[in-house]
């Protein structure tokens, strides 16, 4: 009997991102936000149906937060590029909704 189903919820399961983690930031449409990357460390990594996702540990508004973040993103390469030069201070605006949603970096 819809043995599909008990197999989606395993696959849910195993594909959860495992411990605790601060909370998500959250990106506004229109609105510039600034964060710091903490690259102390290699990020964490979590793979769903829909690609692979880096977990971003950074600090907002003086509060540790995390930026999920899937690999394919132009963000993601530009934030390995400019830490790789030793910048970890980041402003990024939110355009778009839904499928249309892109996060671009603001440079100043």
């Amino acid at each position: 009997m819809n043995e599909w189903l008990t197999k989606e919820k395993m696959e849910l399961e195993i594909e959860k991102p495992i411990g605790e983690y601060p909370p998500a930031l959250k990106l506004e449409p229109g609105k510039i936000t600034a964060f710091e990357v903490d690259f102390s460390k290699p990020f964490e990594k979590w793979v769903d149906n829909n690609g692979t996702k880096k977990i971003i540990p950074i600090k907002h508004n003086g509060i540790d937060k995390v930026l999920w973040l899937n690999v394919r993103n132009p963000l993601y390469a530009h934030i390995i590029d400019n830490g790789v030069q030793g910048k970890t201070g980041f402003k990024v605006i939110r355009t778009g909704e839904g499928k249309e949603t892109r996060y671009n970096p603001v440079e100043e």
